[in-house]
């Protein structure tokens, strides 16, 4: 079975659909084999008090694309993917732009999927280092 990069970014795109994710303006723009990127605006919607953006949008960038990236390695019909722990560094700061979060798989088990998301700047500076787990349940049916 050949990777399709469009039916991902497609069923991204719809998941995406009426949650955090549309709310605060994340775009999934490429996908590969082994690795998913999303984007997210910097501006007031994702700023703390200071006009900086909040660390906790950066990790909503984060679990956001490295729980996307699981469903890649799946059945959804079959199974269900949920992030059981995230950790972030916060490098740098932004005040405005455009930050990039790329999710690379380090582990892929049966039911445990680890994830490394860097979240860079327009510059390829990196903003935050996050790890992500997530686990493989199987869809409950009903």
């Amino acid at each position: 079975m050949s990777f399709d990069k469009e039916k991902v970014l497609q069923l991204c795109k719809k998941f995406s659909q009426n949650t955090l994710m549309e709310t605060l303006e994340m775009e999934f723009t490429d996908a590969g084999e082994d690795f998913l990127v999303a984007t997210m605006p910097v501006n007031p919607r994702v700023h703390q008090p200071m006009g900086l953006l909040h660390g906790g949008a950066s990790v909503a960038l984060a679990e956001s694309v490295g729980s996307a990236a699981s469903i890649m390695f799946i059945n959804p019909a079959e199974e269900e993917v949920r992030g059981i722990e995230i950790s972030a560094n916060h490098l740098k700061s932004k005040r405005e732009g455009l930050v990039t979060g790329t999710a690379r798989i380090i582990h892929k088990g049966r039911t445990v999927h680890l994830w490394e998301i860097k979240i860079t700047d327009e510059e390829g500076n990196l903003i935050s280092l996050c790890k992500l787990t997530n686990m493989v349940l199987p869809r409950k049916r009903s």
